[in-house]
């Protein structure tokens, strides 16, 4: 694909106060995305092969390491211990497997590769294994993409007006209430928007994602969703015959404890790029696709940015060029921060914490009382 290279560009001011709630600017940026691409090395346009199998296998080096470590140690330990012990193999093989996740993700967007019918090979293959319908998901997150910020068109945690939340949520809006709706969203919340496009755009009828005839996919797509669902059926039979040999028991300590957590830090993950105090979202009067682009927010999850494969600090960037292998993007982010300005969002509190107070601060979205911009949204909290 095309590279950028070096050039003198208008850049914006950068934020003077260290307030990561301060609202980034939703009027029309006095940059282009040429001269954001511009400012960033060519060579971080550029996918290898080599480097990135090398991330395939050295996840799944790990994961083997820990299944093996788990498999043949933990049922030796006295009781006590190995109930201890494998909520820790479940942590620490989800965030690695969470890392393999993001790599199929890669696949998804063209950025493992130049060719791509290996992505769509390896995306396939590693999405399955976690129970991810790759084209599905492939051609409902590209329209995410494709319409980011966007209240009318976009796909995937779109904020509803307060007119449109439901009557149950004033008796959610407390502590207890918070827990109960974030542990239903991270455990809960993955299967439910496959299955039945929960927290997605709305469609005129039923919306699937194993549904290749469903609203959501073209007559092009429809057939690469039946090889996503006999990729996942392949699956399904795969864990079907461990159990018969194994039994149900095993196969959850193995696999299922892990998945949960796959699960719940890829909704975690999502949720907090798009969801924050500070990001406008549109009405379709106002929405054009690079101010959707730059309403989405850099996070710090310590060293999991590393096991995540920078997808939580870099999202910026990424979704203004998301055909850039993960490998360049911490790279290509530190070269469009001067020109963003204000456009860039990062926000440095740990993720628990940002988790607990979006839950509590961003209920619905609203535009400013009086402002003509009438078609600009913001996040509100009063019931």
């Amino acid at each position: 694909m095309g590279a950028g290279g070096r050039m003198a560009v208008p850049s914006t001011p950068m934020k003077v106060d260290s307030d990561p709630l301060k609202r980034v600017p939703c009027s029309k940026p006095p940059f282009t995305l040429s001269q954001v691409k511009k400012a960033i090395p060519p060579h971080c346009f550029e996918r290898s092969v080599l480097r990135s199998f090398s991330y395939v296998v050295h996840d799944l080096t790990i994961a083997f390491i820990f299944y093996y470590i788990a498999d043949t140690y933990i049922h030796q330990l006295p009781h006590p211990l190995s109930y201890l012990a494998w909520p820790v193999y479940w942590a620490l093989q989800g965030c690695i497997l969470t890392g393999v996740w993001v790599v199929a993700h890669e696949c998804g967007h063209h950025a493992f590769s130049d060719y791509q019918w290996l992505d769509d090979t390896v995306g396939l293959i590693l999405h399955s294994s976690l129970l991810v319908p790759y084209f599905s998901w492939k051609y409902s997150h590209r329209r995410h993409h494709s319409n980011t910020g966007s209240l009318d068109r976009d796909e995937v945690f779109v904020p509803k007006q307060k007119t449109a939340i439901g009557w149950y949520a004033k008796y959610l809006n407390n502590p207890l209430g918070r827990v109960i709706t974030l542990t239903v969203t991270l455990t809960l919340g993955w299967p439910l928007y496959l299955a039945f496009n929960v927290s997605g755009r709305p469609y005129d009828r039923f919306a699937c994602h194993f549904d290749p005839y469903g609203p959501i996919y073209s007559d092009r797509e429809r057939l690469q969703i039946f090889i996503s669902d006999a990729g996942i059926l392949a699956m399904i039979y795969s864990l079907y015959c461990l159990v018969a040999a194994k039994g149900l028991v095993y196969v959850f300590c193995i696999y299922g404890g892990p998945l949960l957590v796959v699960n719940g830090f890829l909704v975690l993950i999502t949720l907090l790029q798009h969801t924050h105090p500070s990001l406008p979202h549109y009405h379709s009067s106002e929405w054009d696709w690079f101010r959707g682009a730059l309403a989405t927010v850099d996070r710090d999850y310590g060293i999991l940015n590393k096991v995540f494969h920078n997808i939580t600090d870099t999202h910026v960037a990424h979704h203004l060029f998301s055909t850039m292998p993960h490998y360049h993007a911490m790279e290509a982010t530190k070269a469009i921060k001067p020109i963003l300005g204000e456009y860039y969002q990062f926000d440095g509190t740990p993720f628990y914490k940002a988790m607990w107070r979006e839950a509590k601060e961003c209920l619905y979205v609203e535009p400013d009382e009086g402002d003509q911009n009438n078609g600009v949204f913001w996040y509100r909290n009063k019931i």
